[in-house]
Parts: structure tokens; sequence; C-alpha cells
């Protein structure tokens, strides 16, 4: 399986007991059996696109003999990350079509055949298969040409740039480059649904553009390469940027909608979005017929693949889908001034009206989400509230009068640790990480065991006996085992 920028297989080949005008006529007349486009054909070689279909994408195929050796190439020239060992399977069945011909054919065939096509040759001049290749300075600069904002390519550039440029300010400060903490992903802007929903609404945009290490960056840098690179020439600046931040909002959304206590973070879910933008497009006659066939294979695959390897968990697949099914509306609502690229007005009014469903759609959900974490830190402040009443029976001078002292300890210490049990037992009920739920559990008992002290100082103060001593120090004994134990899993 080939896996690069584009994804291709080469492969070289002796010429052996043949000419070079031969090979040509043999690899044009087993393109032809193959059923490939032949794009390009001169005296030192052939370029042809292999046959597209619902499951395969088109490739091109490069044929070239040099200096005796035949070189061949296949690679991907659509949207993919990999190509499942396509290209290679590719060259082969050139080759094999290739030595079937060579067996049919005379040499008087071959020449006959030569002479046909010759005329249609281009010249030495303007023959591309002879053109140098690029040096290690130009394949340099076409490499960093990506990361550079153009006329043709202006936000692609841009949204890597700052994607980048973050991941390497969150290395310099310390972060660990192939997997930070969860409080430094909290620090620098990552998704968390107690945190977001308590007012840190803009955690819904700035976790976009934070990455979990280090392949993270690159898996996600590398597929809006190849979307930005399609769709950004399409969209042109406005509608590509708009689509970006507002699938990447929704996406954002729809994660924290799904997961209770997961941080999230990534470009992942807007990039879906272009995805789901372009799949749009594609189901269209805005593209040429036989480009939009290729196209929407290839994007498909990505968007199938991807889905099905985040099954395997670990991977945020809430934001994936709610990425891309936002991505696939705004695509269609921008068909209309897509259609009619002069109508600017036109494409102001739609990039207005998709802003203000995704802001709409997103404020309604976002304050729909229960945040039980929240609602459990406002129940616990309250519990250490009823705590110091309940204790303040400590604190009585020791002059206080029996009934005083009694109608204290009743109407307030034992009022308070029950009100305490009925609000642990109402929180328990939230949806709260399990570590939580166990530490309820040690609260009840507390209470529990607070308010059996409080049942013994009552017997004590009406019996007038000091039986319960031993009794009540083992209680307390238990109660700064369970606030000992309660201190260490903080």
């Amino acid at each position: 399986m080939a896996f690069g920028f584009p994804p291709k297989y080469i492969e070289e080949k002796l010429l052996e007991n043949l000419t070079n005008e031969e090979a040509i006529v043999l690899a044009i007349e087993a393109c032809k059996k193959l059923e490939w486009d032949i794009v390009y054909f001169s005296e030192s070689g052939i370029i042809a696109h292999t046959k597209s279909s619902v499951l395969t994408t088109s490739q091109e195929v490069t044929f070239k003999i040099e200096n005796g050796i035949i070189k061949l190439k296949s690679e991907c020239i659509n949207s993919e990350l990999f190509d499942m060992g396509k290209n290679q399977k590719h060259i082969k069945s050139l080759l094999t079509a290739f030595n079937e011909i060579k067996s049919m054919l005379t040499e008087d065939n071959l020449r006959t055949i030569y002479e046909e096509i010759k005329p249609s040759f281009p010249s030495q001049e303007q023959n591309i298969l002879n053109q140098p290749p690029p040096t290690t300075k130009e394949k340099i600069k076409n490499f960093f040409s990506v990361f550079i904002p153009s006329k043709e390519l202006l936000i692609t550039p841009i949204l890597l740039d700052l994607n980048i440029l973050l991941f390497l300010l969150m290395i310099l400060s310390g972060v660990d480059f192939m997997a930070p903490d969860n409080i430094s992903l909290l620090k620098w802007g990552g998704n968390y649904r107690p945190v977001t929903l308590d007012g840190e609404w803009w955690r819904l945009i700035t976790n976009c553009f934070l990455h979990i290490g280090i392949i993270h960056l690159f898996m996600n840098m590398y597929a809006l390469i190849y979307i930005g690179i399609l769709l950004e020439p399409i969209l042109g600046t406005m509608r590509f940027i708009s689509a970006y931040l507002l699938s990447g909002i929704i996406a954002s959304v729809a994660s924290i909608w799904w997961h209770d206590f997961t941080i999230s973070a990534g470009a992942s879910g807007a990039i879906f979005g272009m995805y789901g933008v372009f799949l749009a497009i594609l189901t269209t006659k805005l593209i040429d017929k036989k480009t939009r066939e290729g196209l929407l294979t290839s994007i498909s695959f990505f968007i199938g693949f991807n889905l099905l390897y985040g099954v395997k968990g670990g991977i945020d697949n809430a934001a994936h889908i709610g990425g891309l099914l936002c991505g696939i509306i705004i695509g269609y609502l921008f068909i209309p001034s897509l259609r009619k690229a002069e109508a600017n007005n036109l494409k102001i009014g739609t990039l207005i009206i998709v802003s203000i469903l995704v802001f709409i759609t997103s404020f309604i959900v976002y304050k729909r989400i229960p945040n039980d974490l929240k609602k459990y830190d406002i129940g616990i402040t309250e519990f250490f509230s009823n705590e110091t009443r309940a204790l303040h029976i400590n604190e009585l001078p020791a002059n206080i009068s029996k009934d005083k002292y009694l109608q204290e300890l009743t109407d307030t210490s034992d009022f308070y640790w029950n009100k305490n049990l009925e609000l642990i037992y109402n929180l328990d009920k939230l949806n709260l990480p399990e570590m939580i739920h166990q530490r309820n559990a040690k609260l009840i008992e507390y209470c529990k065991l607070r308010i059996k002290i409080n049942e013994l100082l009552y017997k004590e103060v009406i019996e007038g006996s000091s039986q319960y001593v031993d009794q009540i120090g083992e209680y307390n004994k238990q109660i700064e085992a369970l606030i000992n134990d309660m201190n260490k899993t903080n």
C-alpha cells in the first residue's frame, strides 16, 4: 500500500530486445486493451488515466523510456491519503497487457502502427516527458509553497500555519509533543463539557486549532492540504473560511453533546465539514462529470474509512459526524451562489443565512446540554456550608444549658446532617464520573457517622452518663479515616 503526497508506485524495467519505437506502440496498445484514457503521448513515452468507477478512482500512469530503461509510475490524482495497493496493481496490469500485445504483434505490425502515430508527436521542445526533473531546491520550494498564502490559495496555508504555530508554542511551553496531558489540553483551549458549558464557549473554536500530539497534527494537516487544494479554488476565500469555522463550531457542539467528560481537540471536525461541502458539490453538475466521478469516489472513501476507523474508540466520531453533516448542508446552501458566480449579493446573503443558521443551532443545543458536573459543584458548595452549620455544635460554650444544647443538637446539627444526606443522594443521581460516585458513597457514610455521634451525645446528656465515650471515639476514628481517604483521591 503506497502512502505519500500523493500516493504513488514506481518501477523500472529494462527495454531488453525492443526498440524505443516498438515499446511506445506496445504501451499504447496495452492502454487501449485496458481501456485506459491516453491523455498524452510522444516519442519518449505516454501518460494515461486508468478507468474510474463507483468503487475505484482514476490514477495517472506514466510510461517513459530513457537510456534503455522503461520507467513506470502510477500516481493518485485525486484527494487520497493512501492507495490500498491500487498503483502497484496498475503497473502490474500494464506490464501484463504489454507482454500479451508483444506476443501478438510482429515487428512489421509495430513499425506500421508507429508510422501512423508519429505525425501526432510533439516536438522535442514541447515534449513534457523530456523536461528535466525538479532540482532539490525546486522540490523544497514546491513543498513549502503550500504554507505560503497566494492569490489562488489563501486560507488553506493560513489554517496550516495557525495549527502548526499553536502546536509549536505548546511544545516550547513544555507540553509533551507526542501525548499532551489533560491539564495542558485544557490550558490551551481543549473542548471539555463541564468547562465549556460553564461560560467558556470560546473553546468551541479554540479546540479546532489544538492537537493531541505530533501524529494527530500531521494526519489532520495532511487531510487539510488535500481538501484545501481541491476546494478553496471552487469556493473562494470567504465561503471556504466560513464553511471551515462554522463546521468546526458544529463539530465541537456535537462533541460536548455526545461526550460527558472527554477533552476533545483537533481540526478533524472542521476538515470533515469541508469534505462534506465537497461531497455536496460533487452530487451536482458544477464539476465536469468525468472529474466528478473520480473525486466522488475518493471523497466518499476518505469519509467512510475514517468514520469506520473512529468506531474503534479513542477518536471523536461525534465531532466528525457533526462536522460532516454541517458541511453537507452548507455545501448545498452554497450551490445557488456558486452557479451564479457574478451575483455578489447572493454570495453575501448566503453566507449571512448560513452563519445565522449555524449560530442559532449551536446556541440552542449548547443551552440544552446538561452540565451535571456544574450542578454537582454547586451542590457540594452547599454541602460544605451545611457541614459548617452542623459542626457548630462543637463550638458551643461549656456552660450552655442542657435544654439549649439538646435543641442545638437536634434542630441545627441533626437537621443539617440529614439535609446533607438528602443532598448527596440527589447529587448521586446525576451523570457523573465513577470516581465521584465513589466519593459520594464516602460522603454518605460520613454523614451517617456524624448522625450516630449526635445520637450518642444526646443520650449522654439525657442519661447524665459517660458510657458512650469509647463508642464516640471509635466513630471519630472512622470519620478521620474517611476524610484522609477522600483527601488522597482529590
